[in-house]
């Protein structure tokens, strides 16, 4: 995969546990043994992959004002009632499923972050390549925030990216010496 060839192989050494087909099982998000659509609509249960060394997600969703918002409203059925099909929720503030499963699509990867397949590189961000994918990305920050807010932050994590990749190339260097 795109995502893992520049990195070194213990980095993705655990990769294949969680990155052999997911998607195919149902499992993955709904619990075995409870499944509930509402358990798999909480934020938590892509915690189960998405956190630590190689996959910070949680440690970003958590932290971030979205996350915030969750954190502290999310056992309010007013404001996040996990019984309603995501197609028809209305919460307060976005979970991961919210916006990643946008209407209830079970293909999370359809509208994943526009970094999924572009790992460390310092590849081309505007480049026509990702533009589609961009622009549906930013089109789901457009459901709560204006167009401007959705592009002013793209353009600086495209920011963020570069520097972590120099820094990432320049880490390197000085291992090699």
């Amino acid at each position: 995969c795109a995502w893992s060839i520049e990195r070194p192989p213990g980095d993705t050494a655990g990769c294949t546990f969680c990155h052999t087909s997911s998607e195919e099982r149902c499992s993955t998000c709904h619990q075995r043994h409870q499944f509930d659509p509402k358990v798999a609509r909480r934020a938590e249960q892509c915690k189960t992959c998405h956190w630590g060394k190689d996959h910070r997600d949680w440690e970003a969703y958590d932290i971030s004002i979205h996350g915030t918002v969750y954190q502290v409203n999310k056992w309010d059925p007013t404001q996040f009632d996990m019984s309603k099909k995501l197609a028809d929720a209305d919460y307060v503030g976005p979970t991961c499923q919210y916006c990643h499963m946008r209407g209830g699509h079970h293909n999370v990867q359809r509208l994943s972050t526009v970094y999924t397949s572009m790992g460390m590189s310092n590849a081309d961000r505007g480049a026509p390549l990702w533009k589609e994918k961009r622009d549906t990305w930013a089109s789901v920050c457009d459901d709560c925030h204006s167009p401007r807010f959705a592009r002013e932050n793209l353009q600086a994590m495209d920011e963020a990216c570069k520097d972590a990749g120099l820094k990432y190339t320049e880490t390197f260097k000085v291992a090699e010496n």
